[in-house]
């Protein structure tokens, strides 16, 4: 019951942080418009509570909203389930398709975790203080590849899924126009991998936003793999985490 309560109070916070602030959604909007037009296909790994498939929704892309904690996939359900442009996969993401565990924090689900080493990497870390994954499933587990052949290629891809973002990119085996991936200073090791895997790919150029703030760093003179995997490791701690945006390179 003690648990319940816990999840019910995160999924409310988290509810009222992303869904209720529209300055937020305004600034949200003009940061993927650069990426997504109406029509697009929009893959959303590690929905959550589906504030980035609202985004999408409101540029006029159809999206794949993929999530593997079943609390918010009732959730998401709840918000879009009869958005017959949304398609939501109850899954996680990673290099293989198959069953995986889960590590649920039940008071902050946002950051709930595959990844055993993305949970070690918070012990003792200033910012981390206080966070316990108290739950375990087991969950689904897809690929980006299979996702593909399933819905088709996306426009845009946002993966946010708290340490497994180089494991999902294990699993993509063709260049995509662009696509996102969170990185944090706990894990920088995580996102050079994943620029690492891009760069075997294709040639992308890079950019890069700040917590949570809606803005990109570079937009004028996008960086290299080697620049802006330099620019994630100068980075103070502080900085707590972000995301990197990966776009194909021109010709």
């Amino acid at each position: 019951m003690f648990n319940l309560i816990r999840s019910a109070r995160g999924i409310f916070r988290s509810l009222r942080t992303y869904h209720g602030d529209r300055a937020r959604h305004r600034a949200m909007d003009r940061l993927y418009g650069g990426f997504v037009r109406a029509g697009d296909l929009v893959f959303d790994v590690g929905s959550h509570v589906g504030d980035r498939v609202a985004s999408f929704r409101r540029l006029g892309a159809r999206v794949v909203a993929v999530e593997p904690q079943p609390a918010l996939v009732r959730v998401l359900r709840l918000i879009h389930g009869r958005d017959r442009a949304v398609t939501i996969e109850a899954a996680a993401v990673g290099r293989t398709a198959g069953r995986i565990e889960l590590r649920i924090n039940s008071a902050n689900p946002t950051i709930s975790t595959a990844s055993d080493a993305f949970i070690a990497a918070t012990e003792g870390a200033s910012g981390w203080e206080g966070q316990v994954w108290d739950e375990r499933v087991e969950v689904a587990m897809t690929t980006l590849d299979a996702l593909i052949a399933a819905h088709g290629v996306p426009a845009f891809v946002k993966i946010d899924i708290e340490g497994f973002e180089a494991e999902a990119l294990a699993g993509l085996s063709r260049p995509l126009a662009a696509l996102s991936f969170e990185f944090t200073t706990i894990q920088r090791d995580v996102a050079l991998q994943a620029i690492a895997r891009l760069g075997e790919l294709a040639d992308y150029r890079f950019d890069a936003a700040l917590g949570e703030s809606q803005q990109r760093l570079f937009t004028d003179a996008p960086k290299s793999a080697a620049e802006i995997a330099a620019w994630l490791v100068d980075l103070p701690h502080a900085a707590n985490s972000g995301d990197i945006y990966a776009i194909l390179a021109a010709g």
